[in-house]
């Protein structure tokens, strides 16, 4: 869709505050003055120079709100049903979104984002009416230098079932929400269950803090902690460590934006959305070890940052059959 096409959402009362063009949308959106973002990503590292460049850009200014995922529900749905409404824009994993839309429903259509015309053919199908994709959550391998020669190193998550491993693995557990329940599942969409019972002969140990076992690797406790997420791989410069994008892809969590209904800064708002999909945001979120959802990102990145930002998916993301793969992986690890 052309930027000339960026229309309201349905409703009157939204066709009448957005609007029928970009130039009038940005008109408008100086007028509001602001949107207000509610983030299920505690992220300053991204939001903040995003919102900065937004602002410097389009002379508006962003305020965000950060909960986890209930939270963040729970705030929306009691303004929607009080009719006090604050928000602008979710932004959120598109696990949760998806949930919510199948609940209450507390969004309204964009109206289509002309950035959503670049998003790679993997995101492309996940983007519709309601959200479209903004950048992912990767996850991969990381190994102590020290125990793992880089040519033993695992490469696939195949390599993970070598015997050699046994013991040595640390792994956010897959049992409870979280990297080790996405790894879990997208692996077992991809290798089968089975992958998983061979994987538990290695008697991975399992952790719910990311970066106490990211040191843990660090000290040498475990040779591998598996899933990395590569935006967290920074702060462990120089310590003896390696992260590794796995050749067969990485397992990964798709973020979106979204509008929602009686928006007070409806222009701001899907203004906002779409910088997400724009080069400057983009390579924000590729400079923090995110991985983009576009084509053609302008910017030049680090080799170490582009291979985390373009690193191809294990599978195609699933958004249902959360509590079953929960049970399933308290089945296997016992």
């Amino acid at each position: 869709m052309c930027s000339s096409d960026l229309l309201a959402a349905t409703g009157a009362a939204a066709r009448a505050q957005v609007g029928r063009t970009r130039e009038e949308m940005i008109e408008l959106a100086r007028k509001e003055g602001k949107a207000v973002v509610y983030s299920g990503y505690l992220s300053p590292q991204t939001h903040d120079p995003i919102n900065k460049l937004f602002e410097q850009k389009y002379g508006v200014k962003v305020e965000v709100f950060t909960a986890r995922g209930n939270e963040l529900r729970e705030r929306v749905r009691v303004e929607q049903l009080s009719n006090r409404f604050l928000g602008d824009v979710l932004h959120n994993a598109i696990l949760l979104t998806l949930q919510q839309i199948a609940g209450e429903n507390p969004l309204e259509p964009h109206g289509g984002l002309p950035g959503a015309a670049r998003l790679k053919p993997e995101f492309a199908p996940r983007a519709d009416r309601l959200q479209v994709p903004i950048f992912t959550i990767n996850y991969g391998f990381l190994v102590n230098a020290n125990m793992v020669k880089p040519e033993d190193q695992p490469k696939k998550w195949a390599d993970l079932l070598d015997p050699k491993w046994k013991g040595k693995i640390l792994f956010d557990d897959p049992r409870t929400p979280g990297g080790g329940r996405v790894a879990f599942h997208q692996t077992t969409d991809k290798y089968g269950r089975q992958y998983h019972e061979k994987l538990a002969l290695n008697a991975p140990m399992f952790s719910r803090d990311y970066g106490e076992a990211a040191r843990r690797v660090a000290r040498g406790e475990y040779a591998i902690y598996i899933p990395l997420i590569f935006s967290q791989a920074a702060p462990l410069k120089g310590l003896p460590v390696r992260s590794v994008v796995p050749e067969d892809g990485v397992t990964y969590g798709s973020y979106s934006a979204a509008i929602l209904k009686n928006a007070p800064h409806p222009n701001a708002a899907r203004l906002l959305a779409d910088f997400y999909l724009s080069d400057e945001a983009q390579a924000i979120y590729a400079e923090s070890g995110h991985g983009i959802v576009i084509k053609d990102l302008k910017a030049k990145l680090s080799p170490e940052m582009e291979a985390f930002a373009t690193a191809s998916p294990l599978v195609e993301e699933d958004a249902t059959r959360y509590d079953s793969f929960l049970q399933l992986a308290k089945d296997i690890y016992k």
